[in-house]
This record gives structure tokens, C-alpha cells and sequence, in this order.
């Protein structure tokens, strides 16, 4: 057979000289992938329930303070310890303050506001990270990688939380994207500032995820010429000047907050490693070492599995590879460090006592690029036609159904855990509603919180000056406070620099975060038919006689009903088994009646 005709060259004799390559085709433009990932997002922002209560104390509350001059405060922003970051919170209520300039102003709609902003972020850095897999690896890699992120409970939490892992896995993303993409040049300083960004801003602790690309750009200087070691240097010393300019920039702010001299990430890192007996993280829970493999397995399913076999089905197809078609050394050396920052985070968090979700969401943008690459591999064995291997005596049309049954099921898996997070935990974004439209409460009313203190979603839900306040309950930890509100003397943001009283590192309780019951206007309780009352946590919703309900919305009485139902969403069907169906409460917000 003769051989197939081929193009003449480019740049060959009579042709004009090609200075550039065309582009690398993609299953899905870019702005295409945007148009997804922002959709995803903004549904993320408008019904994912606040799943951490250090997002409304740590994060929403001292927003609202700088917003609207009030709010609750932590002990963490107390002067004192100094673990969280101004200007990270500075970044968000100016975007917050953006909406007060537009028509009908809420604060509410600041918080919805400020949530898009995230959403939006979130997809600029995932469609980035999108267009350089697609262009260094494969389209078909990039498309898996944008389904794992897409469908998967753990982005619908992440992509648009007010958490400062949030914002690092925005900067690993764009960090990873810059040390991917070696078109036009090695791009290590704006991959080392982007991870710097997210550790300074962010969570410190997400700068190892940088790690094994450093390595990477050490090891191949070493292996090529003496310039080239000396341009990775100064590659380095572009990127460290660049994220001491960020560092710099959040120490004047903080600072300026503060009123005091104050590096916030190395306070950050000295509370979690080196606090001491009786301090630290681990006083307020610790966890089995398989926590975050259980925990990942429910919000990434079968993605999860493929990430964790990345790296072992990578290393069988370079052992069973034929020729050099398969890549050198140098393609396989780059794809193992691509894989590497997922199993990096995953052990080293593994082993640390006290364990959060939360904690996750840095790695989260790796592990869908682990599962997209094993995903890659898989399908192109399993798609071979060579009638001499097993694989390849499989009928076309099965393969495709058993591919088709599996992604197809992950998706429907992920989809029914987004749905049934969102049925069961979503009453506390919505029972303050009846508040927003003026007829119900007076300006400066308290709305007190009992047992149900942690699922305050924050005060941007309270309109008219309304405060939330706290009344004694079985909890006996420490409560936020309160940002001072003092003026005259003191300044802008007084709150911000003046040291609070009762605030601790060690959880002790401070009675002084209490107000008494007969203070509050309103209340807000959860009632479950089958619970227990007690003295200091009564059944406030059955209390007819001293409270009336403004409104409630089903919440999951989680402890009475079945893990499945906990896991993904069923519906309540009569061909559904009773125990398997969720056991339901309700989330109320209460009136205190008038004493005649």
C-alpha cells in the first residue's frame, strides 16, 4: 500500500515561514468550559449550605464588622493571638460593599453578592487550569477533569465557601496551571507567587502543594547545563521577591488592624505545630487516620478511587509500554510530579490529629487531575481493537455500555448527594426571610441562639440592626463575642485592636458570651420528635405558651436516620423501605409572645 500523502512542511522552500504552531484542538473551548464551571458555581453559591460554623464566626462576621461596624468576633482575631487575616477579610467586604452601590441594597443581597464573586473566581481558575491540561496532557484529560470538578459534592462546597482553603485551592489551581504550561517559557516565578498568594492570604499550610514542581525544576537544572540552573534561580529569587511583596502587603494591613506588628501565617503555623499541651487544633476534636479517605470517598465516589490509583496504573502502562512512542523520560518524570501534590496533601493530613473537610478543598483541583489522567489511561487500554488481547475481543458496543454505566453512575451518585445535602441541611439559609420584609421585629431586636449556635449562617441574614445574641445551652466551649463598637476616641474599626475580655485558646467557656432568655425577641431552635428535653436545652418550639413560630423548614434528624439516606438523596417513595427513608425535624425561627 503506498503511503499515505503528507503535507509539505511548514516552512519549507516557497512557503512563508510558520513563527508559531497551531493551537491544540479542544473537545470543549475554553470559554465554553467558563460558561460550565460559572454555572456550577453560581448554583453552588445560591443553595450550599454554611457547613462549617468557622466560615460565619471566622470569616462572615468580621466581614459584616467591617461592613456595617458590628459583628461577632472570635477569639482568633483577638490582638492576642492574631491567627486570621485582614486583609483576606478586607478583599471580601469590599466586593460586599460593591453591591451596596447598586439598586435595592440588602445585606443580604451583600452576602449572595460576595458569594457569586467566589463563584466567579473559582471558575476564572478552573477554566485556566482546564485550558493547560487540555494543552500540556490531553483534551480528553481536560474534559474528565471538568466533569470531577463539576459533579462532585466536595466542589459545590468549596467552590464558593468563604473559607481561606477555599482561597488557597483557587491559587493552587492558577499555581499548578503556571508550573503545568511550559509554552512559552518556563513560568515558575508566577507559579511560586500564585502558591504564595494562597498560603499568605489563605492557609499557609497549601504552599507544600508546590513542592513537587520545585523538585521538579530542580532536578531537570541539575541535569542540564550550568545556565540552565542559573535561570532557575533566578527564576526562584522573581518568584520569592514577588510573595514577600504579598507577604509585606498583608502585614501592613493586618497591621494596620491590629495596631501592632504581626506576621499572621507564621502565627497560623506556630498555633498548629507548636501550641502546646492542652492548646492547639486537637482540643477541639481529633479523628481516625481514614477520616479524609471516608470523607472523600463520599464527595468524589468513584473519582476519588481513580486518584489514588493514578499513580499505579501509570507505572503498569510505562512497564507494559511499547517503543518510544509511550514518551521519555522527561514525559514520564513530569506526569509523576503532576500526580504527586494529591498524594502529598492526602498523607501528610492523614497523620495530623485534629481533621476537617475543609482541609481538602486545597487538593481538591489534584485529585480531579489524578482521576482524569488514571480515567485517560484506563479508557485507551480497555479500548484497544487488537484482536490478540482480551480487551480487544470485547464487542465495541459493550465497552462503550460498561464506560457509559460507570461515569454515568458517578455523576448520578454526586448529583444525589448535592440534592440531598442541599434538602437536608439547607433551613438555615432560609427561615430568616419572614425577617427581610420589615413587617415582623423592630430595629435592634436580639434573635438569640441556644444549642443551635453553630448553624447560624451570620447577621448578613438580620436586617434592621438585628444582633444575634446566645442563651445558655448544654455546650460548654467558648462562644464568640462581640466586636467593640466604640467610637469617639478610638478610630475606625475600634474592634479590630482593642482586646476583647474572656477570650481564650483553649476553649475554656466564658458565662459573659450569655444574655438572658427574657432579652430575646426572637429565637432560633431545632425540635426532632424523638429527642430528649432537658433543662438547659428545652423544647422551645413546643412551647406554645411563650413562643410562636414565625416559620420552620425540614431539617434531617441525622441521628435517626439511616446512612444511606445520611449519604445520597432517595426519594420518599412507598417502594422505599421505611428505615431507609430520612427522619426529619425542623429548624425554626421563634417569636417570644407578649406577656399580658
Amino acid at each position: 500500500m503506498p503511503p499515505k500523502t503528507a503535507r509539505a512542511p511548514a516552512g519549507g522552500p516557497g512557503s512563508a515561514p510558520v513563527k508559531r504552531k497551531p493551537p491544540t484542538p479542544f473537545a470543549v473551548k475554553p470559554i465554553g468550559a467558563f460558561y460550565v464551571f460559572l454555572g456550577a458555581n453560581i448554583l453552588a453559591a445560591l443553595y450550599a449550605p454554611i457547613q462549617d460554623c468557622d466560615e460565619t464566626f471566622n470569616y462572615w462576621e468580621p466581614t459584616h464588622y467591617l461592613s456595617h461596624g458590628y459583628g461577632l468576633q472570635t477569639w482568633e482575631y483577638s490582638p492576642d493571638y492574631a491567627i486570621r487575616s485582614w486583609l483576606y477579610i478586607a478583599f471580601h467586604a469590599l466586593i460586599g460593599n460593591v453591591r451596596r452601590l447598586l439598586p435595592h441594597p440588602s445585606k443580604l443581597g451583600e452576602f449572595y453578592f460576595i458569594r457569586y464573586a467566589l463563584a466567579f473566581i473559582c471558575a476564572i481558575c478552573q477554566t485556566q487550569m482546564f485550558r493547560v491540561v487540555n494543552n500540556t496532557l490531553n483534551p480528553r484529560i481536560a474534559i474528565f477533569f471538568m466533569m470531577a470538578m463539576i459533579f462532585s459534592p466536595g466542589m459545590f462546597h468549596a467552590s464558593a465557601s468563604f473559607l481561606p482553603s477555599s482561597f488557597a485551592m483557587y491559587a493552587t489551581m492558577m499555581g499548578m496551571a503556571n508550573f503545568m504550561n511550559w509554552r512559552g517559557g518556563l513560568k515558575t516565578a508566577q507559579g511560586i507567587t500564585c502558591f504564595a498568594i494562597g498560603g499568605i492570604l489563605g492557609w499557609p499550610f497549601s504552599m507544600a502543594l508546590s513542592a513537587p514542581f520545585l523538585f521538579e525544576e530542580i532536578v531537570l537544572a541539575f541535569l542540564s547545563s550550568k545556565d540552565a540552573l542559573i535561570d532557575v534561580i533566578m527564576r526562584f529569587i522573581r518568584g520569592i521577591v514577588a510573595s514577600l511583596l504579598v507577604l509585606f502587603f498583608e502585614f501592613i494591613i493586618s497591621g494596620f488592624f491590629y495596631k501592632k506588628m504581626v506576621v499572621v501565617p507564621l502565627n497560623i503555623v506556630l498555633y498548629n505545630i507548636f501550641s502546646g499541651p492542652g492548646k492547639g487544633p486537637e482540643i477541639y476534636g481529633t479523628e481516625p487516620w481514614h477520616f479524609y479517605i471516608r470523607n472523600l470517598l463520599l464527595n468524589f465516589n468513584i473519582w476519588f478511587v481513580l486518584a489514588c490509583a493514578a499513580l499505579p496504573i501509570f507505572a503498569i502502562k510505562k512497564l507494559f509500554s511499547r517503543g518510544a512512542q509511550e514518551g521519555g523520560a522527561i514525559t514520564g518524570l513530569r506526569s509523576i510530579i503532576f500526580m504527586t501534590p494529591f498524594y502529598l496533601w492526602l498523607v501528610i493530613f492523614s497523620f495530623q490529629p485534629h481533621k476537617e473537610e475543609r482541609f481538602m478543598y486545597p487538593v481538591y483541583p489534584a485529585l480531579a487531575l489524578n482521576a482524569a489522567m488514571a480515567l485517560h489511561i484506563l479508557l485507551a487500554a480497555f479500548g484497544s481493537a487488537d484482536p490478540k488481547t482480551l480487551v480487544g475481543k470485547i464487542p465495541a458496543r459493550l465497552k462503550l455500555f460498561v464506560v457509559s454505566t460507570v461515569i454515568i453512575g458517578s455523576i448520578d451518585l454526586g448529583v444525589a448527594r448535592i440534592y440531598g445535602i442541599y434538602t437536608a441541611y439547607s433551613a438555615p439559609l432560609k427561615i430568616y426571610e419572614p425577617l427581610q420584609n420589615g413587617t415582623i421585629g423592630a430595629r435592634g431586636d436580639s434573635v438569640c441562639f441556644g444549642k443551635e449556635w453553630y448553624r447560624f449562617p451570620s447577621q448578613y441574614h438580620l436586617p434592621n440592626d438585628m444582633r444575634a445574641k446566645f442563651i445558655k445551652s448544654e455546650f460548654d466551649g467558648l462562644l464568640p463575642g462581640e466586636f467593640s463598637e466604640a467610637r469617639t476616641g478610638y478610630g475606625f474599626w475600634s474592634g479590630a485592636w482593642l482586646t476583647p475580655s474572656g477570650m481564650n485558646d483553649e476553649n475554656i467557656e466564658d458565662m459573659g458570651k450569655y444574655v438572658d432568655l427574657r432579652s430575646c425577641r426572637f429565637l432560633v431552635d431545632t425540635y426532632y420528635p424523638n429527642s430528649v428535653a432537658s433543662k438547659l436545652e428545652p423544647h422551645y418550639v413546643t412551647d406554645e405558651e411563650n413562643w410562636e413560630i414565625v416559620r420552620c423548614e425540614p431539617f434531617m434528624d441525622a441521628a435517626n436516620t439511616h446512612i444511606l439516606a445520611r449519604t445520597i438523596w432517595l426519594p420518599n417513595l412507598e417502594v422505599i423501605p421505611e428505615k431507609y427513608r430520612k427522619k426529619w425535624g425542623k429548624h425554626c425561627l421563634l417569636k417570644g409572645r407578649e406577656k399580658i
